[in-house]
Order: C-alpha cells, then sequence, then structure tokens
C-alpha cells in the first residue's frame, strides 16, 4: 500500500521581487543622502595668474573668501566679525600648525581688506605655509 504515489515535496524557491525592491530603496536612499562636491556650494571667480602650478597635496586646510568679503573654514561660513571667529575657528584645528598646508580661495571681486583679513587671521593662529589658489591665465 502506497500513500504517497505522485505527490512530490514543494522545491524552496527565493523570492527576488522583495529583493529587488530593498535594494532599489537603499540605492534610491544613497543618491539623495550623497553630497558630490562641496565647493559646488560657492561660486567663485578665482583671480589668474602666469605661474608654475604647484602639486597640491593629500586634505589642506581651505579659507574662503566670497565676493562679498565673507569668510569660511572649509564650507562652513564663519558668524560675526570674520577675523575673530576665523581666528576661534582656526584655534580649533590640531597638530602642529607650522606644518599644516592651508589654501587661501578668494574671489577675484572680493575686498582687499577681506583677503588681508584671512590672511592676517591665518598669521594670529600660527599658520605659515599659505598657498593662494589662482586659475592660469586665459583660463576658466
Amino acid at each position: 500500500m502506497r500513500l504517497q504515489a505522485g505527490v512530490r515535496d514543494d522545491e524552496p524557491e527565493i523570492n527576488l521581487i522583495s529583493l529587488i525592491d530593498v535594494i532599489f530603496c537603499i540605492i534610491v536612499f544613497l543618491v539623495v543622502t550623497t553630497t558630490f562636491d562641496v565647493r559646488t556650494a560657492l561660486r567663485l571667480q578665482l583671480p589668474t595668474a602666469a605661474g608654475q602650478a604647484i602639486e597640491a597635496s593629500a586634505d589642506p586646510l581651505t579659507v574662503v573668501v566670497d565676493a562679498e568679503g565673507r569668510l569660511y573654514l572649509g564650507n562652513r561660513e564663519l558668524p560675526g566679525d570674520n577675523r575673530v571667529a576665523l581666528v576661534a575657528a582656526l584655534s580649533a584645528v590640531e597638530g602642529d600648525r607650522a606644518a599644516i598646508r592651508v589654501v587661501l580661495r578668494a574671489d577675484a571681486r572680493a575686498p582687499h581688506q577681506a583677503v588681508v583679513t584671512a590672511m592676517d587671521a591665518l598669521g594670529q593662529a600660527g599658520f605659515t605655509r599659505l598657498s593662494i589658489a589662482t586659475l592660469p591665465e586665459g583660463g576658466q
């Protein structure tokens, strides 16, 4: 007497539809939360210079002066009195300040006083390796 003559066990299967939904949600989340480029927040028109380009070191400290004379440390705008706020923010930087390379990215239309203020604050904070970002002549 054979009770289970024609009955087969069900084969296990993987449901791919729910897996695809989860992967799609992860991709959408990553695309929405990713910051693509930090420098796109500020549109600067750098001054031009006829000189040799130097090789950029890895991750220098960046001070930005925009066309209105506002100062930024990295991509963070400094509030209040620019010189005092910049000196206070630079004082929080750890490491040997004489060895840290600083890049000053000043807009070509920025007031000269704002650029001198940024350079003065860097000197007061103890930074000595300063580079000023420029474009080659005729470059965009």
